[in-house]
This record gives C-alpha cells, structure tokens and sequence, in this order.
C-alpha cells in the first residue's frame, strides 16, 4: 500500500494524508477522495488541488485524475466550477458518529454552569486588552523581546506595586514583587520549590487541588476550625511556622476574617516568627460592606500576598504576583530559575498598560455592578421560590453557601445534577482531618454563565431546591 502527502496550499497550506491502495489508479483515487470527505478530513467547500499539481504530486496521469474528479462531481461529492476550481461539495457532510452510549444511572451532561471559581468568561475586555497590547508592543524596549527575567517585567511589577497600594493597602515595591502565573504557580514554587518549610497551618475548608498540590510537595497541613469570623487564629501554635489564609473573602464560606482575627494573627507572626501567606482571594468583589484591606498592610515583613488576574480577567491570562518579605525575595527566585517559564512577557507588558491605563478599574468596577445584580437576582429567586434555603456568604465574591439541613447534602446535589445543573457541593472543600462538624451546602458560583443563559440556569437550579421540604428531607 503506498502512501502519498499531497500539500493543499490553498487551504492554510495543510496536507492530506491519502491512501492509494492497488488496483486501477482512478479507482484507487476516486476511493481514497471519497474517504476523506467521509471522514471529515475534507471539510465542505474545501479547495482541491487543480488536476496537474494532484497528479504530479501522486505521480498520476493527468487525465487520470480529471477522470476521478469528475465521476466525484457526477457522484455529488465534489462541484467543479470555472474560476473557483474544484472543491468538495457543501451538501456532502462527515459520516454520522455512533450516539454514545448510555451511562445507566449517571446523571446527564450538565446544561448549565454554576460552578465555583470561574468568571464569566463572556465579559472579557477584548477591545480594551487589545488596545493595551497594541501600545505595550509598540513602547517595549527591544530587550523586553529576550530571554524573561524570572523577577517579571519592571513595568508590571511597578504598576502592581502603585495599584495594590492604592485599593488593597499593600506596603510594597517593585523589588518586592515576583511575577508567577497564579496562585497554583506560587504554591509550587513555595514549597515545591524549596523557599519554604512546612508543616502549613490551613483553613479548614480549601480547595482541595491546593491541598493536593502541597501533599505533593511533601507538605504536610493541619485544618484550622473556621466560623462566621473566619479561621480561628487562637488555635495558632508554633508547630507550623507558616499559615495560609483567605482574608478577605474565607473560600468556600464567605466572609472576611473578623478585625480582631487580623491583628491577633499578625501578632502571632511576629511572637512565633512566623509569616502568614495571604491569598488575596475575591478582594476585588465586593458588595455590600467596606473595602477590606490586606493583612499585609499590618505586617509586610510577615506577610506573602499573592494575587492573580484569573478572576478579575480571566484565567486565561495566566499571571499572578506574590508580595514577598525581604528575606524571602532571593529563595523564590532561586526556585524560579534563571529564566521565566511560566508567564509570558507580551501578556505582562499588557497587564501592565491595562492597570496604567485605568483600564483595570473600570473593568473591575463594571464586573462588580454585573455580579452584584446577578447576585441580587440569585437571592430573590431564592427567597421566592426556596426560602427554606439560606444563602452565606453573599456579601462579596463570585458565589454564594447554600445552607442545607443536615444530611441532605448528597441527595440534593444529586437531584440539582440531573437537572443539568453544575454546582460543587461543601463537603468537597473540606479538609479531610478537619475537627468541625461537617456542615450541608452546595456551593453555587453565580458569576459563570454569560447573560443570556444566567436566567435560565438559575431558574433550574431554584426548581429543584423549591422542591425540597422545611422537614430536611432531601428533594
């Protein structure tokens, strides 16, 4: 069997794989052609090549393909045409693929997204990033185009330094600041890294893929009891000399970490020598109560902020920052190497220009007017429809606890899967060794779905709790 590469220029300069099997050479092609229009390989409206480069390239008779074309074209699978050349019909589609089977029982495909953690992905500021690009491009010193320096572009981690200043009152400078491609980046190269020793005091409800990260480490972590103040600081010792914390918005749970909780952890930082590494998480989103600052602004020298741009923009303008004490600047550049890997310098010059630009606060002030009113409409179908369910944690963020009586958690989030509805249940962010009682909820990320499908699936989602009794039995 011979296999020949033809070079289809004028279709993005791709190549066609065919297989010309033996027997009559026209028989042979007709077949072959027919097959990759079957397949899909040739896609409707796709050019061919004109019979004299084909047949060159298969090292066929001219005719011998003028024949094949032709009886493809009589057939309906080709159309020929004078000046526009011969391409594969538009009426001739791929095989149908068999249906997938059945999953028995499994609760179907979802329909709708409400799952935690993700933007939507819709609101993208396409016309204002494009524009910081063009001009960030257009300003770079031709030096920014070599190797990265793994510090990040001076550019973005001045910018940062002015703007966290100014809306999250970190005490900082350029110096101080080491880009990375988010919170995940940062967590291996602390403890992946080497930078920092463990054991980690934690929050007793994270996500689990961060605590499967430091595991993988060789980090070991302890849970820490959280409540509506946040995490219990006071269960604080000097075994770990490390804490990690979510501040300003406890991920899942919702709500600050209480004033006096701020403080007590910084004076312990600075009694056990210890640092705090702050996951500025949701700072940007709030609604319905004052700005919280960073703790960092009560303890730069004990305290590592890291943020990102993954739900302020997207996660797929992949940096992040970390805020570092002095002592630790060299440890983590250590462990990032001698050249930046991770985050590109084209999208850190952009960033760059966005925040100069003012470009950043607007998109962030106009996000947190659209969520805050998909927020609102979450709590009011609730209300109308479910009000047996309590919803925490609503006062900032990207989602919303859905409280649910005890023991109900597994059958109701069944129940909310087959009606095509994503959400996470709580129990999955709890820590594993945690002391607290467990606790029934769902986790309901209401800043996914772009507008037009927010309604409906929100709609769906408060049918099936609608149906769920005050008795706490499951839906």
């Amino acid at each position: 069997m011979a296999e020949n590469w033809v070079n289809l220029a004028e279709r993005i300069g791709a190549d066609l794989h065919l297989e010309l099997p033996g027997g009559g050479r026209r028989a042979a092609l007709t077949r072959a052609l027919r097959a990759a229009v079957r397949s899909g390989r040739l896609a409707p409206g796709t050019r061919l090549p004109p019979y004299r480069s084909l047949a060159a390239d298969l090292g066929l008779a001219r005719n011998t393909v003028a024949d094949a074309y032709a009886e493809l074209v009589a057939e309906g699978w080709l159309t020929a045409r004078q000046g526009s050349g011969t391409r594969v019909a538009l009426g001739a589609q791929p095989e149908a693929r068999p249906a997938p089977r059945s999953s028995g029982g499994r609760p179907p495909e979802p329909v709708h997204d409400l799952r935690q953690g993700q933007p939507d992905a819709a609101s993208f500021p396409r016309a204002a990033w494009l524009a910081s690009a063009r001009r960030a491009v257009t300003a770079a010193p031709n030096e920014a185009f070599g190797p990265g320096d793994p510090r990040g572009r001076p550019e973005l981690r001045r910018a940062l330094a002015a703007y966290l200043a100014r809306t999250r009152g970190v005490r900082t400078d350029a110096d101080h600041i080491v880009v990375c491609s988010g919170f995940a980046h940062a967590l291996r190269l602390l403890f992946g890294g080497g930078a920092l020793p463990g054991p980690l005091a934690v929050e007793g409800y994270g996500l689990p893929f961060h605590r499967a990260l430091l595991e993988q480490a060789g980090t070991r972590t302890r849970p820490l009891t959280v409540d509506g103040d946040g995490a219990r600081i006071d269960e604080l010792s000097k075994a770990e000399p490390t804490v990690l914390l979510t501040p300003a918005h406890q991920f899942p749970t919702g709500g600050p970490l209480h004033s006096r909780r701020r403080t007590a952890v910084a004076e312990w930082a600075a009694a056990s020598d210890g640092l705090i590494i702050e996951d500025d998480y949701d700072g940007e989103f709030r609604y319905d109560r004052q700005p919280v600052g960073a703790v960092q602004g009560l303890a730069p020298d004990r305290v590592l902020y890291i943020g990102s741009a993954s739900k302020s923009l997207s996660p797929a303008v992949r940096l992040g920052w970390m805020v570092l004490p002095d002592r630790l600047v060299d440890c983590v550049l250590a462990a990032k190497g001698e050249r930046e890997a991770w985050a590109g310098v084209l999208d850190q010059l952009t960033l760059a220009d966005f925040l100069d630009s003012g470009s950043y606060d607007r998109h962030v002030r106009r996000m947190r007017q659209r969520y805050r009113t998909r927020r609102d409409r979450f709590v009011t179908a609730l209300a109308e429809h479910a009000p047996h369910v309590h919803a925490t944690g609503i006062a900032a963020g990207l989602h919303a606890v859905l409280r649910l009586p005890s023991g109900t958690e597994a059958a109701t989030a069944e129940a909310v899967a087959r009606a095509g509805v994503a959400v996470d249940a709580l129990s999955a962010f709890r820590h594993p060794s945690a002391r607290l009682p467990p606790q029934d909820g769902l986790v309901v990320g209401y800043a996914t779905p772009p507008d037009h499908a927010f309604e409906s699936a929100l709609q769906a989602l408060v049918r099936v709790l609608a149906t769920s009794r005050r008795s706490g039995e499951s839906p």
